[in-house]
Parts: structure tokens; sequence; C-alpha cells
């Protein structure tokens, strides 16, 4: 019985804590660049886009299949970071929880 109710309090605690991150997600930004820099975009960490910058020289009306595949290399990489960042994030808040390998929590 008490196993039970170790593991009730180590999972309220888990789920404050990823209460926690959730909100602290909202406010974390990270960056995505492509084509040396020419294009970046910047993303909360949980995928949302912010802003997009880009070189005038890539706004010419022939460029334009370079500049959309730079737009999403940009954003690719900004999301990998952010998703990076989630998964660390994710193994503090349940470190001493136990979860077998591999599990993934729903965000």
């Amino acid at each position: 019985m008490m196993d039970i109710m170790g593991m009730m309090k180590k999972a309220g605690a888990m789920q404050a804590k990823m209460a926690e991150m959730q909100a602290e997600l909202e406010n974390i930004t990270v960056d995505g660049a492509a084509g040396g820099g020419m294009v970046s975009v910047v993303i909360t960490a949980k995928g949302v886009l912010k802003s997009v910058t880009i070189d005038p020289s890539l706004l010419k009306a022939d460029e334009k299949e370079i500049l959309e595949d730079l737009i999403v290399a940009a954003h690719t990489e900004a999301r990998q970071k952010a998703e990076g960042l989630l998964e660390e994030k994710m193994k503090a808040v349940t470190a001493g929880i136990g979860l077998p390998p591999g599990f993934k929590l729903p965000f």
C-alpha cells in the first residue's frame, strides 16, 4: 500500500512540474538559420513561429523557390532545436519516476 501512495505522490509532483514546464515552453525561443544565415526564423519551444528574417538580396522574383526552400530549412533547424530542448526538460521532469526507456509522455 505504501508503494502505491508513493507512486501517487510522485505522479502528482510530476504533473505539477509538467504544468510549470508547459508554461515555461511558451516563453522560450529557439532560432534556426539557412543559406549561411540569409534566412532565419525564431520559434517558441512549442513550435509557434515568431519571426522570419530574410536577407534583402534574396528578394528577387527569379529566386522565389530558393527563398521558400531556405525558409523551410531554417524552420526545420529551429524545430529540431526545440525538440532537443523539450527532451532535456522532460528528462528533468521525469527524473526519479522510473519510466521505461522510450516511453514518451504526451504534451
